[in-house]
């Protein structure tokens, strides 16, 4: 095998397993489908009641981000399952095999982004369910769907670079919090941005979740003339910004996390 496709062989074969080893712990892809159907329920029926989206329904202003959310949680798997692995010794293990060591990397990434597909899917037919609805072109919610598994892929690139770097679950889960939570809260995933107060109002609409649901909602039709154009250049091109936030991900943590790997099993 040549440069490229030893990797993309090792991964698959590392996707294999890790597929496997998601059937055997399904708590692991029950807390990635199970906290955003809460948070469906909790918002669409709690505080949807009180939250006023000016020209559409609350339901589908918020499912876009629901779906960024479940994303954002799904691919922090990524960082978990690594930090468990440093720790079991299982790298020692493909260490001794003549692996490449970004066939790991891509192997643990696309066994979650299939896991983040089974996710999405659970997420829209729950939203079916509350009253979501697409307004769009099959086309167009494809590449929605579409973006939001880059998006997922990416971003546990990321997942995995700061894992390598900390290397123990518990560490890895504390940063994945306070990382996540202003991330998501902190953004237009489930309110008007444009209502918050100033400092607030610019941070949520450079924010990268911000712009993933914007393009989201754009995609599936979720969005209200009523609430007017946004003035953040991420924000008025939410799906170019997108693909940007995609490459630039790509770009700095692939390599990065490969190097963190090879730093780590060497150690």
């Amino acid at each position: 095998m040549n440069a490229v496709t030893m990797p993309l062989a090792d991964g698959w074969t590392i996707a294999r397993r890790n597929t496997l080893k998601i059937r055997r712990s399904p708590d692991l892809l029950g807390s990635a489908i199970m906290f955003p159907i809460v948070f469906v329920l909790m918002f669409a029926y709690v505080f949807g009641s009180v939250i006023d989206v000016p020209g559409m329904s609350y339901k589908e202003f918020l499912l876009p981000g629901i779906f960024v959310q479940a994303v954002i949680m799904g691919a922090q798997i990524t960082g978990y399952t690594l930090t468990l692995d440093l720790q079991k010794g299982i790298f020692d293990r493909f260490r001794s095999l003549p692996m490449a060591p970004s066939g790991v990397l891509i192997g643990q990434t696309v066994s979650d982004l299939l896991m983040n597909l089974a996710s999405l899917a659970v997420m829209a037919a729950m939203g079916l369910i509350v009253g979501w609805r697409v307004h769009t072109s099959p086309y167009e919610a494809a590449l929605g769907f579409g973006l939001l598994l880059l998006f997922a892929y990416a971003f546990s690139w990321f997942t995995a670079t700061v894992a390598l770097a900390l290397r123990t679950p518990e560490s890895f889960n504390n940063i994945a919090t306070m990382v996540s939570f202003p991330l998501m809260f902190i953004s237009n995933a489930f309110l008007d941005s444009s209502e918050l107060p100033t400092p607030l109002r610019v941070t949520a609409a450079w924010n990268p979740v911000s712009t993933f649901t914007q393009a989201a909602r754009e995609l599936f039709g979720n969005t209200s003339t009523a609430m007017g154009a946004p003035d953040a250049w991420p924000l008025r091109h939410a799906v170019s910004a997108s693909l940007l936030w995609i490459a630039v991900m790509l770009i700095v943590f692939v390599p990065l996390a490969t190097r963190l790997y090879k730093k780590a099993v060497s150690a």
